[in-house]
Order: C-alpha cells, then structure tokens, then sequence
C-alpha cells in the first residue's frame, strides 16, 4: 500500500469499514430490496465520511477504479447484450437448438438441453433463453413421456453457469475486467469448469432429482413449440447462427494464446491483437449476427429497437461494474488487505476459497449471480499479490461461486419455477440442487487447474 494514497493507515478502521460496506451493501438489497446501484453506492458514500478516512485519496480512488474498470470494458458489455438481442429475434436461437437435438439424438433431449444451455448461457441472459425454450421443455416431456423435472433441471443449471462464469456475458466480463483477468485464458478455462458443472448439473436433473418430481408437462405450452417446422419461418443456417457466439470468443482466445507462443513482434500476433481485442472481436459479432436478418421488420427493429434494448440491458451491468471497480481501489488502499491475506495464510487455508465463499455470500443473500461475481472479484483484487492467485484463478473462483445456491431469492428461479408450473419446494430441490452441483463441480475443476499450475 503507498501511503501517499492511503485511504487510511488505520487496520481496524479499514477492517470495520470493509465489514460494514458489505454488511449494509448486502442488508439494503436483501431485505429494503433497493437496486444494486443505489446499494453498493450509498455504503461507499458513507465509507468516506468515517473519521480518519482521506477523503482526497478517498476519491481519487473511487474515480480511478470506476472510471478504469469502465473504459476497459464498457463497449464490450454493450456489445454483447446487442448481439444476444439479434441472436433471440432472428430465430438463431432455434436453429442453435436443434443442432443440439441433431448431434445427441432425439431420444436424450434433457442432455440435448443442457447443451444447449450451455450455449446460449454464453450470450443470452439466462432468464430470458429459458422463457424461449420453455414450450420445448414441455413438449419434450411430453412426448418422452417424463416430468418436467427431469427435461428442465440440466438446462436450469447450464444457462446459469455460463451466464455467471464464460465471457462475454456480461456478469463475468465485468468480474474480469475488475480482476484485471485476460479475457482470453478466461474463456478457455471458464468454458472447461463450466462444461464439467453443466453435465454435473445434467445428472443431477436426469437421474436424481428428476425422476423425484412428479409435475408433468402442461399443456398451456406444448403448442408452442419452436422445433415446429414451419415452411414460412426462415431460420438461419448453422454456422449463421453460431458465428456471432464462436467466432468472438475464438479471436479473444486466439489473442491470449498468441501471447504465449509467439515474439511480441511476429505479424501474427500483431494482426490477433486488435481483431482479437474485445471491442473489434464483438463487434464482428455484431455483424454477424445482424446478416441473419430475414424480414423488414427485423431490418428496422435493428437499427434502432435492438440497439437500445441493449443500452437498457448493459446499464445495470455497467454501472456496477463501475462501482465494484471504486470499491476495489478503495479497499486496495487500505490495510485491510493485509489483514485478510494474512488470516489466511496464517491458518493454512487455501487462497483460492476465499473468492469462492464470496461469490456464494454475494448470491444467497442478494439472489443475484452478477452481484456474487462482481462482488467477489472486487474484493479479492487488492489481495491477488498476497494470496498468490492469479486474475484468472480467483475471478473464475468467484464465478462458481456466484451460481450456488438459486432459491426463493432469485427472480431466475422464479422464471423457472414459474414457467415450469413445478412446486417451489420441488424447485428448490431440483433447480437450487442443480446450481448447487454445477457450482461445486465448476469450482473443483478450477481448483484442479489452479493446483496444476494451469491458471
């Protein structure tokens, strides 16, 4: 810590500013239920008017760390929430999912689901893919002839161990971005620990909670299902429909993998350091998708409708992200850091819990998967250097955290439990069960690759 920046030089000022931050942060959404934004300020604000703080190295930190975190990320998340507009309204989505039905086979559609999860979760907010498959969920059930449960839990799992832990959806995009993480070896590795917890999450639903829940399908919804074939709805064709999710992530970790094999100055790895910079690589994105654009009426929508259902989807995100980068600064320049890498060490405790507890702290109490990783890796930043962890390690840490355990708290949740008429205390069983199994299963295979020295 420089002390010509100190915010203060106080341990146990920092230690009992650092608690009551969280403390009120996590007590004003929980049970006043105010917006993040406003939640995550307001503690911040009152942070700088304790006795002993330094309030021009207050705000100095506070400015730097959101106006920093922002201007590496800001586009970026923007971006992503535009292409998954494009993605939901020209059919791309249903084109995604028969792909899956067609590689696993009809007759398993639960893991057929998962996978497509998996897949979605990486562009589309997850509550928004399950309503869009949810009338396939039913009419799968019912032609397979089992419940609910069993069709749906895998898929419940999958879209939000994505949506939480592979960029760039835009919770664990920000958590990067704070963390100071490559986006890159993020994805490759997010991708690997999260494929692990989908099918954990899809055994879960298949062969144990499944088949324990008794909710049938309903009929409310199996005449809408989106595998119809209609002759006058044109969809696009496979690679269409996937390039706009590939292709991005492809160039990103093809930037980061560069970095490892080739000199600084090799044309190659000259020419992947901008096309693979996350604004040109997203923005290939955009194209991408917007070349799947069928009807005028989409043609339209497009220019503007899109565009801006996507500013109102990222503003949330951004301005988080922004606050839990000033949050991350301040704390940086406090004692507290210390304090809290040493306990750990001083007890022989293993760094890389130490996000994961935060993530699943931030989750449970808030219900929200993007305030557990922000949360998270705002936290665990400062202390990156004490802790021995890496960007990578401890945001991906954070993000398996972030998903356990989805219950009455969640809007997700009710989405799901909603939509699959299922019974909450079967919902929490089965869907809650699931994020619980994906998240331990992605945090183990993030620790294998920590004490490998991967990440």
């Amino acid at each position: 810590m420089d002390l010509s920046n100190a915010v203060t030089t106080s341990p146990l000022l920092a230690l009992i500013a650092f608690l009551g931050v969280i403390s009120l942060l996590l007590f004003l959404i929980a049970k006043w239920k105010w917006h993040v934004f406003l939640a995550l300020l307001i503690p911040l604000l009152i942070f700088g008017l304790i006795p002993g703080v330094q309030q021009n190295n207050f705000i100095n930190a506070f400015e730097n760390g959101f106006g920093s975190t922002l201007g590496s990320i800001g586009v970026v998340i923007v971006l992503g929430s535009i292409i998954a507009e494009a993605l939901r309204h020209t059919g791309a989505i249903e084109t995604i999912t028969k792909s899956m039905i067609n590689i696993v086979g009809s007759n398993r559609m639960p893991l057929a689901l998962t996978l497509t999860g998996f897949i979605l979760g990486i562009a589309i907010f997850s509550d928004v893919a399950y309503v869009i498959l949810n009338p396939l969920v039913h009419s799968a059930a019912k032609t397979m002839g089992v419940t609910v449960g069993v069709m749906s839990i895998g898929l419940v799992g999958s879209l939000q161990l994505t949506h939480a832990i592979v960029p760039p959806t835009p919770g664990p995009l920000a958590a990067a971005a704070i963390a100071g993480a490559d986006i890159g070896k993020t994805i490759i590795f997010g991708t690997i620990a999260c494929l692990v917890g989908s099918l954990a999450g899809w055994i879960w639903g298949q062969y144990i909670a499944g088949p324990r829940i008794k909710t049938r399908h309903s009929d409310e919804y199996t005449g809408d299902n989106i595998l119809d074939n209609d002759p006058n709805k044109k969809l696009p064709s496979i690679f269409n429909s996937y390039a706009p999710i590939l292709l991005p992530i492809l160039l990103i970790s093809s930037q980061s993998i560069s970095r490892l094999f080739l000199p600084e100055d090799h044309f190659i790895r000259a020419g992947l350091a901008y096309i693979g910079w996350p604004v040109m690589a997203l923005s290939i994105g955009v194209w991408l998708a917007y070349r799947n654009i069928r009807t005028e009426d989409q043609r339209i929508a497009a220019k503007n409708s899109w565009v801006e259902e996507g500013l109102r989807v990222s503003a949330m995100i951004l301005v988080v992200t922004g606050l839990g980068g000033s949050l991350s600064e301040i704390l940086k320049a406090t004692p507290a850091v210390e304090y809290i890498s040493n306990f750990f060490t001083a007890y022989g405790l293993p760094s890389i819990l130490l996000p994961f507890v935060i993530g699943i702290i931030g989750n449970m109490i808030t219900g929200s998967t993007t305030v557990g990783v922000i949360t998270a890796a705002s936290l665990v930043t400062p202390m990156l250097g004490n802790l021995g962890l890496s960007p990578e390690a401890a945001m991906l840490s954070g993000a398996s955290g972030s998903v356990i355990i989805k219950y009455v708290n969640s809007s997700y949740f009710w989405v799901c439990t909603s939509l699959s008429k299922m019974p909450v205390k079967d919902a929490i069983f089965g869907y809650g069960g699931a994020t619980l199994v994906g998240g331990l299963a992605s945090f183990f295979s993030v620790c294998t690759m920590w004490m490998l020295g991967i990440i």
